[in-house]
């Protein structure tokens, strides 16, 4: 670890930062100014494309040229451009005047006016964190999501068949299956992840109020409206927001961020479950030499992945709610609030990242102890009663419910011997008999 991680205020630049690296070309300052210039120079080149009757004579041939601007940008164009901003104040400003720069080493001096034509700041911004977010959520969080779907498939599968004993309320139920009990949260992660899948990555665009103001006055001919859905939907690849204020709505972006929520939720319901399991033996856990579990009793192997996955799910989804309150609303028609807001976007997703890894760790830690689930369901007879009862209640057996419960509800010790007994009083054939001598709590798991 570096003195600057050590010395880092947030954890997730300090001690966690080699898990969220992957994140810093899509969230860190040196990403947004990056995905700053991309709109500008693409905005420009659109500008080309139109064209603008002072942009006719621009030769083409150089697009790309203006391209490896941003294709090419790294620490020390970053650092140039936060220079500039010392002595503007205003970070886009500073983006604008950088790229004329640019322009004047290659040139091209003539057409530098035309970089941010007509544009308030927030075109760019809401431009540039839409498309940044967007790539985070396809490059890093996607693929992250679908590896721990498809752990949790895995060990469904693997465990498929390994009957359980049910707890509702805590107290001994109708058995399940372990298997079945996992595919519960790759059901419920998949339902999000298609919600997820609906919600437009929008983007606004339309100058200082929303409305083009500057575009028209100097070009009156133009649809600027066509322009701005053409050059948000086509060059960028996101959802243009029209009408608008000065910024986005970001109702999309909240619910974005509601969703992801709520996959957090689920996968902190999965890490409770598993880490009530540890605890009641159904799960050994693997260890590598050397580490340690207690710094005082030896014995121990916490289940710490889990708690670590929680803590920081919770830490994400704190923000996520912030971020989807917040957001949507400004006054008029515009205030500052959302920009500082929006520097944060990155936090939550770098504590569901490092949690979506501790939760993938602990699973693969996981040794299925078979012994202790047999146990428990052996210890358990009474919840076989539901099965009696429903049987006798299909053979017309007068109070069956009422029968089981007096024979469960007492202090006799309840086992496969009682069970037996209990079901050679009733009054029904030697075939019903047989019938229920058969269920057991381990074969009495459903579908």
């Amino acid at each position: 670890m570096s003195l600057t991680q050590l010395n880092a205020i947030s954890p997730i630049d300090g001690r966690y930062r080699s898990k969220v690296a992957n994140l810093a070309p899509f969230f860190s300052e040196e990403a947004l100014i990056k995905y700053r210039v991309r709109v500008e120079i693409e905005y420009f080149i659109s500008l080309c494309e139109i064209p603008l009757p002072q942009l006719s004579s621009f030769d083409s041939s150089k697009f790309e040229v203006l391209r490896e601007i941003y294709l090419n940008f790294d620490a020390q164009d970053a650092t140039d451009i936060k220079e500039i901003e010392k002595v503007t104040n205003h970070d886009v400003k500073a983006v604008e005047y950088f790229i004329k720069k640019k322009f004047d080493a290659l040139g091209l001096s003539s057409f530098k006016e035309f970089i941010h034509f007509g544009l308030t700041s927030q075109d760019i911004n809401n431009t540039a964190i839409p498309l940044s977010l967007k790539e985070a959520m396809n490059e890093v969080y996607v693929p992250m999501y679908f590896q721990v779907l498809e752990k949790l498939e895995e060990l469904s599968t693997t465990w498929a068949e390994i009957p359980m004993l049910a707890r509702t309320h805590g107290q001994p139920a109708s058995p399940t299956r372990l298997g079945k009990e996992i595919a519960v949260y790759s059901a419920r992660l998949k339902e999000q992840f298609n919600l997820l899948n609906d919600i437009p990555s929008a983007a606004k665009f339309g100058g200082a109020t929303g409305n083009y103001n500057a575009h028209k006055v100097a070009y009156p001919a133009i649809d600027w409206k066509a322009f701005g859905s053409q050059f948000v939907q086509e060059k960028l690849g996101l959802h243009h927001s029209f009408p608008t204020t000065q910024i986005e709505h970001y109702d999309h972006m909240a619910a974005l961020f509601d969703t992801m929520k709520r996959i957090n939720t689920i996968i902190i319901d999965l890490d409770r479950d598993f880490w009530t399991y540890v605890s009641m033996d159904y799960f050994k856990q693997q260890i590598k030499a050397g580490e340690v579990g207690s710094s005082a009793m030896p014995h121990k192997v916490n289940p710490i992945d889990f708690e670590n996955s929680e803590g920081n799910l919770g830490m994400a989804n704190a923000i996520f709610e912030h971020l989807s309150a917040k957001l949507p609303v400004s006054r008029l028609q515009r205030d500052l609030t959302d920009s500082t807001v929006l520097r944060n976007v990155g936090v939550p997703f770098a504590h569901t990242m490092i949690a979506f890894q501790s939760t993938l760790k602990g699973l693969g830690k996981l040794l299925l102890n078979k012994e202790k689930f047999e146990q428990d369901l052996e210890n358990n007879w009474a919840v076989v009663a539901e099965a009696i009862q429903t049987i006798l209640r299909r053979e017309g057996y007068p109070n069956p419910y009422e029968a089981l419960k007096g024979l469960t509800r007492t202090n006799t010790k309840i086992n496969q011997q009682s069970i037996a007994e209990f079901i050679d009083t009733l009054e029904v054939s030697d075939t019903i008999k047989d019938e229920l001598k058969v269920i057991t709590p381990s074969n009495y798991t459903g579908i």
